[in-house]
C-alpha cells in the first residue's frame, strides 16, 4: 500500500534536484563570502522594579592582564587557562543608563578618543539604544580615569550638553590639579590630562558638581565611597521597589582572576590595599544581600550576580532578556 506513495516521493526529489541544476546552470556560484569578524553587543536593557537599566557598550580593549594583575604572570596565565582565556585579554568597557521615569541618568561615559583605537562606541550605542546624548539629566562618574571619563567631550564640546556631571571631590582634586599634573611621573601624566581634558569644560560651564562621600543623589540613586582604586573612587546604589542595583566601576577587571582570588589587585590601583578591601566589602555585602552588581570591565553586558564560595566569588550572569 506504501509503494505508490514512495515513488511519488521519489518522482519528487527527482524533480527538485532536477530543479537546482537548471537553476545553479543560471546562476554560477558567487565567490565565498568575506567574514564579517565583527559582532556588536551594543546595549542590554533590563528593569529593576520600575527603573529601566541599559547596559552600554563603548567596545572593548586588549590588556596584558598578566603583567598588569599585582601576582606572578604564571598564576595569571593559569587562571585565565582554566576558563579558556588567555593574554592579553579582551576587555569590556561598560557604561550604564538608568532611567527612573523622571530622570536619565549615565553612569560613566568610556574612553572615546583617549584610550585606544577599539573604543569609543558609546555615543553611537546610546542612540541605538533609543536615546539621545541630549536627554541625559545626570552623569556620574565612578573615577576620573580615561576609560570612565573620554565620552565627556566630543569634537571639544559638551557630548551631553543637557547634563549635570558629579563625582566624589576627592577624585576631582586629584585628577583635575594642574599642580599634581606637573608633578606625575610621565607614565600617568595622561591620565591627569584626560581628566582636565574631559571635564573642564563642564566645570566652565558650571555643570560639574562633585559630592562629598555617601550621597542621596535623587530619589532612589545614592553614592557610595569605595576608596582605593582611586582616591575617590565611588559606587553608585540604584534602588526600585525592593530591587537594587550597585554599580561597582574598577572595583574588579579580570574576572577569571578576581572573583577567586578577591585579594588580587591591578598596577592601577592608586591604594592596592584600600582597593582590595573596598572590593571585600562590596562583595561580601552584595553575595549576602543577593544584589545585582554592574562592572565597567566585567564582559558585556556586566551585570549579575555574586554567590560567595568561602575566600572566593562566584558570578551568575543576568539571564539575557528582551524586554516586551
Amino acid at each position: 500500500m506504501f509503494q505508490p506513495t514512495l515513488t511519488k516521493i521519489a518522482r519528487a526529489t527527482a524533480l527538485l534536484a532536477t530543479m537546482t541544476l537548471l537553476a545553479a546552470s543560471g546562476n554560477p556560484a558567487m565567490a565565498a563570502a568575506p567574514m564579517a569578524k565583527v559582532s556588536a553587543p551594543g546595549y542590554f536593557r533590563m528593569m529593576l522594579g520600575n527603573f529601566e537599566v541599559t547596559a552600554l557598550s563603548d567596545g572593548t580593549v586588549d590588556l596584558p592582564v598578566d603583567q598588569l594583575l599585582m601576582e606572578p604572570p604564571a598564576k595569571t596565565k593559569q587562571a585565565l587557562a582554566a576558563q579558556f582565556l588567555s593574554a592579553p585579554l579582551e576587555t569590556s568597557v561598560n557604561a550604564y543608563l538608568i532611567n527612573t521615569g523622571s530622570s536619565l541618568v549615565l553612569v560613566d561615559t568610556g574612553a572615546a578618543g583617549l584610550f585606544g583605537p577599539t573604543l569609543g562606541k558609546l555615543i553611537a550605542n546610546l542612540k541605538a539604544s533609543g536615546y539621545e546624548p541630549a536627554q541625559i539629566d545626570e552623569v556620574y562618574l565612578t573615577h576620573l580615569h580615561p576609560d570612565h571619563v573620554g565620552g565627556l567631550v566630543a569634537n571639544g564640546m559638551l557630548a551631553f550638553p543637557n547634563a549635570k556631571v558629579r563625582a566624589d571631590r576627592l577624585d576631582a582634586e586629584f585628577w583635575l590639579s594642574e599642580a599634581k599634573l606637573a608633578k606625575a611621573p610621565a607614565a600617568a601624566k595622561g591620565f591627569f590630562q584626560g581628566a582636565i581634558s574631559s571635564l573642564n569644560p563642564y566645570v566652565a560651564a558650571g555643570k560639574f558638581v562633585p559630592f562629598a562621600g555617601d550621597t542621596d543623589l535623587l530619589p532612589g540613586i545614592k553614592s557610595s565611597s569605595s576608596y582605593g582604586h582611586t582616591a575617590g573612587h565611588t559606587n553608585y546604589v540604584i534602588e526600585s521597589q525592593g530591587k537594587k542595583l550597585v554599580l561597582v566601576g574598577d572595583l574588579i577587571h579580570v574576572a577569571a582572576v578576581q572573583f577567586g582570588n578577591p585579594a588580587a589587585t591591578i598596577v592601577f590601583d592608586g591604594a592596592p590595599k584600600a582597593a582590595a578591601a573596598a572590593r571585600a566589602k562590596a562583595f561580601t555585602q552584595a553575595a549576602k544581600e543577593g544584589t545585582l552588581v554592574g562592572a565597567s570591565h566585567l564582559q558585556f553586558p556586566g551585570l549579575g550576580h555574586l554567590r560567595s564560595t568561602g575566600k572566593s566569588y562566584q558570578w551568575l550572569p543576568v539571564n539575557y532578556t528582551q524586554l516586551r
